[in-house]
């Protein structure tokens, strides 16, 4: 199973895997769109919410999964966006490869709750997710849970290889960039003690809980959940911490090459475990 996994989020890596800013590399954002959307249909009906940008129309990608419960769904969202110039292998290849594989596992095997997978667009912009929570709120549609994943395939075992955004916390978490965070608003904690002790048989799991819908630590706020915070919503973004770790964060050389597998491989084990048992 681990090694089928990696070789399964290999091969999405190696197909998402490019230049595809959705105004500058607009070929590349057309395939990568056309091959999410194509994964995702191999396990249900996939729902787009499209919206206007720039004069533009746009897409968030969406699938509904069941479960063994029918109540409001725990909604897993990644974007398939980058900034120009860059192929962003970790920044999200990896996100939308693992969400690929979640469709997959709960699709075979149902969650207890149900789940909404969504692919994000304009994340480097911050308008697709937006768009998105704003009218899930207007709906008054209520989520379990929200999770983010944002950047989930480099490791750096070597000593005082992870930075923060805060003296503090430097004072709390390890110096090796080797773990992953979850970074959760207050409403989370019991959800981020959970997700912590079932991804941490997986993989070497951090959290951190904040106030304020992160306004103290703007560094918390740099992914879409942090919209889901703004309109109220329980939300975790599930990171490697970016740039607080890779050095080839929005740059040209975020390529597939610089990612650890098998570290993903464990978080995606991790997550799919997870969100089984929450």
């Amino acid at each position: 199973m681990p090694l089928d996994l990696q070789q399964t989020l290999q091969a999405h890596l190696e197909e998402i895997t490019r230049d595809r800013d959705p105004f500058f590399a607009t070929a590349g954002h057309f395939y990568v769109q056309h091959y999410i959307h194509e994964q995702l249909s191999q396990w249900g009906t996939v729902e787009i919410h499209e919206f206007e940008f720039r004069g533009r129309k746009h897409q968030n990608l969406i699938l509904n999964l069941p479960g063994v419960r029918q109540q409001s769904p725990i909604l897993v969202g990644a974007h398939y966006d980058t900034v120009p110039g860059s192929p962003g292998a970790d920044d999200n290849a990896t996100g939308v490869a693992v969400l690929l594989e979640l469709a997959r596992a709960i699709a075979t095997d149902p969650a207890r709750f149900p789940v909404r997978l969504v692919a994000f667009d304009l994340e480097e912009l911050g308008v697709g997710s937006k768009i998105y929570a704003e009218a899930l709120r207007q709906q008054g549609q209520k989520l379990r849970l929200m999770i983010s994943l944002e950047m989930l395939g480099y490791c750096d075992r070597r000593p005082h290889s992870q930075r923060y955004p805060a003296p503090f916390l430097q004072r709390l978490y390890p110096h090796t960039g080797d773990f992953i965070a979850l970074i959760g608003n207050f409403k989370t904690m019991p959800d981020l003690i959970r997700l912590s002790r079932s991804m941490g048989q997986s993989v070497p799991c951090e959290w951190l809980p904040v106030d304020n819908r992160g306004m103290l630590l703007p560094d918390t706020r740099r992914s879409d959940h942090a919209h889901f915070w703004d309109q109220g919503y329980g939300a975790v973004m599930v990171t490697d911490t970016a740039d607080l770790r890779n050095p080839h964060y929005h740059r040209e050389s975020d390529r597939l090459e610089t990612l650890d597998l098998s570290f993903l491989t464990e978080v995606c084990q991790g997550l799919i475990q997870s969100i089984r048992s929450l």
